[in-house]
């Protein structure tokens, strides 16, 4: 049995349903968890299904296993026939809603999607052509999980700070269509050269193209590929002044103020806004930063920004980050300094999570 735990069984649908109506025939509790632990003793017996058949169900062993305990552990008839018929709906239905693929109807199976305010990233996805090499680009595990909750397969991406191309690939991995625009003309070669090094068994859509998200036409990009809407927005800026990104001057990163940098992002949104169909997300991920010996708000600073141009704020997502580029190898200096600035070093960013009314 313990090589079943970690597998993932197809079964034929017809023949679990069956299953299943013979215990919700059962009439004594003692019978049902008999007849049970009688077909989990042999469960993979029943693994005869064909894998991407419609007539076919994939569990993973472990979760089926637990969900029929659940059943028999059951200390009335009733609620073991509330735990039959809702493994049944998981087996015979796919349940979701307009804006993501989850089966809600398996929602216990999700436990990798986070619905939490507070992330714990231990460390960045380096699978396949990520790389951590270029400065300021965030983990691809942002992207995923804002890709898997807020789109479907098929839908279509707007990343307004494309970088190295972390979305594109993300997307391209996820079945999702990216266009992201890059400020620096090496990056995007850089970006499109590794979506085209990842495997693309979706024939989808994930490119990098030169140009500045402040000014940047999305409808006639979009409808270059016969779109006129995204489904999702993804924007993660320079935090102001922080890393110096490049000598351009529409470079957010060489932003003359503050309050130039916003207006800067307030662009890019109203870039944004149109393309973005209605109900949909925009997703914004900033840090704070210290000026001058004060801590700038510089995430609600650009939250604000996002509102006041109609947008809904649906959560603040907190993340944290163990190391920075700046700060690599030279944690104990940076607490030295703190202790004698009196300020706290910084461990979060944020992810500033919006609905397009």
């Amino acid at each position: 049995m313990g090589d079943c735990m970690d597998r993932l069984l197809w079964f034929r649908k017809p023949r679990l349903l069956n299953l299943l109506a013979g215990w919700r025939d059962l009439t004594a509790l003692v019978a049902l968890r008999a007849s049970i632990l009688a077909t989990t003793s042999h469960l993979a017996d029943y693994a005869d299904g064909i894998a991407d058949q419609a007539e076919s169900v994939a569990f993973d062993y472990a979760f089926l296993l637990g969900e029929l305990q659940q059943i028999s552990e059951a200390q009335t008839l009733e609620r073991a026939h509330y735990y039959i018929d809702r493994l049944a709906r998981s087996i015979a239905t796919v349940r979701t809603t307009a804006i993501n693929d989850i089966n809600l109807n398996r929602w216990k199976e999700y436990d990798d999607i986070n619905t939490d305010s507070l992330w714990m990233i231990d460390r960045r996805d380096g699978s396949g052509v990520h790389s951590a090499g270029y400065w300021g680009n965030f983990v691809p595990q942002i992207p995923n999980q804002l890709m898997r909750r807020y789109t479907k397969q098929g839908d279509w991406v707007i990343d307004t700070f494309a970088g190295s191309g972390t979305t594109l690939i993300e997307g391209q991995r996820l079945g999702r269509n990216v266009l992201g625009v890059e400020l620096q003309p090496h990056m995007v070669e850089y970006a499109n050269q590794a979506v085209e090094r990842e495997p693309n068994p979706l024939a989808i859509v994930a490119r990098s193209v030169h140009g500045d998200c402040t000014t940047i036409n999305w409808q006639s990009l979009l409808a270059d590929y016969g779109q006129r809407h995204v489904q999702l927005a993804i924007m993660h800026p320079p935090y102001f002044d922080i890393i110096n990104f490049s000598d351009d001057e529409r470079d957010l990163s060489n932003a003359l103020s503050v309050e130039d940098f916003l207006g800067q992002m307030a662009a890019a949104v109203a870039q944004v806004k149109p393309v973005l169909q209605r109900g949909r997300h925009l997703a914004v991920i900033i840090g704070d930063k210290y000026m001058h010996g004060e801590w700038v708000a510089l995430g609600f600073r650009t939250m604000e920004v996002v509102q006041q141009q109609g947008f809904q704020l649906k959560s603040i997502i907190v993340k944290n980050f163990e190391d920075t580029t700046g700060k690599r190898h030279q944690k104990e200096l940076w607490r030295y300094r703190a202790l004698v600035g009196g300020f706290y070093i910084f461990k979060h960013e944020y992810i500033f999570l919006f609905r397009k009314k």
